[in-house]
């Protein structure tokens, strides 16, 4: 008898937890159900946990994909970040970050892509919050129509802040995917100086708690609303999102049209800002009203574009450049060549080879990861190249952006997703594409970074915007004046 009082006594003492809440959210692409979310919320003494599955599916090209983010975040009732936890899994490994606050008010962090792992210190961003904390700052602000504060959303997938612009639109009847009916606060969300308007619309019942959102998506409408376990775990259906983000081209691009300079007329709908930018092989030209010359191929032997970056050398998690099996596969490539050039042509060539499975099934993997696989499609040729370039000194980035495919997924030419590499080489960047095999003047280039996956999906997301309406060889333009300045964000003017 005195052990169970003992036993007791030791189970009084422990903290009381409150039970899980579990919620579930259906989650449509333009109406299609393609995934689920679920959102467990456990209090425990005066730490708050939070966590959110998400699991998506879609297709590429009939070949069905598969992606799924487990965050968790833990918190002080108050709000105050304690931990985070982040799991992405877009190819056959999974990628991990955690990071845990210490004793002198630090946060260690550990991020591991590809198998590889590595740990830093961070300095948590002032008045950056997670989960618990952006709910109560929402409750906090209240609800009154036309209220406006900002929120600091710390994403622990990048270890990155976003500074939010909140609007409150007010009180409105929302029908629910159970034919109910939810009386909610209707808040729309902007990124704070984004010339974008790629505002998300949330609705939120009275603890803060989201009841359903829509946002942009690769010019799809991405919708999440609250239902039951067995109606958000219902049969997912078939969307290929490849498919609805090919862009028709104006003319078959031949051979001989690829290999010279071509100026583009491209109209984007929508308020966008310029989705192109400047390179060393690209010009681009506002119009006014949407419509840009983007002329390809016509580049000069100097660079008018600043010169590499520090990250543009530099290992990260996603481009592994000091990883010993990416620095042996870049030496074996390069051979003996005796300059940069010549180093680059020789890898853009072996990866050509190297990459065996073109694995449209891979949402997005490492250059680690690929170099051991050996599977993957355009982005994991890039940041393969990307990481090998940079393994032997030279400077390289990843270019995303659209290029012209004859044949794609049931598809005739048409402008696909597309993503190569760039190096700094003789004091300008030269593109090089081992997944095409060649780069040539269909590369229309809307990006650069430095290899990680969110760069590459920012990129593409005006492409349901976009038309292309004409595509003139060089040749063509020979009594066509040219534009007076070539403007990256659409600020100057073509005559």
């Amino acid at each position: 008898m005195r052990r169970c009082l003992a036993v007791l006594a030791v189970l009084c003492a422990l903290p009381t937890a409150v039970p899980a809440e579990e919620r579930w959210m259906t989650v449509l692409l333009d109406g299609r159900k393609v995934g689920s979310l679920r959102i467990d919320r456990e209090v425990e003494a005066d730490r708050v946990v939070t966590r959110q599955v998400l699991d998506f599916r879609m297709t590429r090209a009939k070949t069905p994909m598969a992606l799924r983010t487990e965050l968790r975040s833990t918190e002080s009732a108050s709000g105050a970040p304690l931990a985070f936890y982040a799991s992405t899994r877009m190819s056959s490994q999974e990628n991990l970050a955690t990071g845990q606050v210490r004793d002198d008010g630090l946060f260690q962090i550990s991020n591991t892509v590809g198998g590889q792992s590595k740990i830093d210190l961070l300095i948590w961003p002032a008045g950056a919050t997670l989960a618990e904390g952006q709910r109560l700052t929402v409750v906090r602000e209240g609800f009154r129509p036309g209220t406006t504060y900002r929120v600091r959303n710390f994403d622990s997938t990048k270890q990155q802040v976003a500074n939010v612009d909140v609007t409150v639109i007010g009180r409105e009847v929302v029908t629910m995917p159970d034919e109910t009916r939810e009386t909610l606060h209707h808040l729309r969300q902007s990124i704070a100086g984004s010339a974008t308007d790629h505002s998300v619309d949330i609705w939120v019942d009275d603890n803060g708690y989201i009841r359903r959102s829509v946002a942009p998506l690769l010019g799809f409408r991405l919708e999440m609303a609250a239902c039951d376990a067995a109606c958000a775990q219902a049969p997912d259906q078939d969307i290929d999102l490849l498919r609805a983000a090919m862009i028709v081209s104006p003319r078959p691009m031949v051979a001989a049209l690829r290999v010279a300079p071509v100026r583009y007329t491209i109209s984007v709908r929508g308020k966008h800002a310029n989705p192109f930018i400047q390179t060393d092989e690209q010009k681009v030209y506002s119009l006014g009203d949407g419509v840009y010359l983007v002329d390809v191929g016509f580049g000069s032997r100097h660079s008018d574009e600043p010169g590499p970056l520090p990250e543009d050398t530099a290992p990260n998690p996603w481009v592994q450049s000091d990883a010993e099996p990416v620095i042996a596969l870049a030496k074996r490539a390069a051979g003996d060549a005796r300059s940069d050039l010549q180093r680059m042509r020789r890898m853009r060539t072996f990866l050509s080879e190297y990459i065996t499975a073109k694995g449209l099934d891979v949402g997005y993997a490492s250059a680690l990861e690929t170099a051991t696989t050996r599977r993957g499609d355009c982005t994991e040729h890039a940041v393969l190249l990307t990481a090998m370039a940079r393994a032997l000194g030279i400077p390289a980035r990843v270019v995303t952006g659209i290029v012209y495919a004859e044949r794609m997924g049931g598809a005739n030419r048409v402008f696909i997703p597309h993503a190569w590499a760039q190096a700094w080489i003789d004091n300008r960047w030269i593109s090089f594409d081992s997944a095409q095999r060649r780069f040539d003047s269909t590369h229309i280039a809307m990006g650069t970074g430095s290899g990680e996956p969110w760069r590459f999906f920012a990129a593409m997301s005006t492409l349901g915007s976009i038309r292309i309406e004409r595509a003139l060889p060089g040749s063509n333009l020979m009594d066509i004046p040219v534009p007076a300045s070539g403007t990256q964000g659409g600020g100057g003017q073509a005559p």
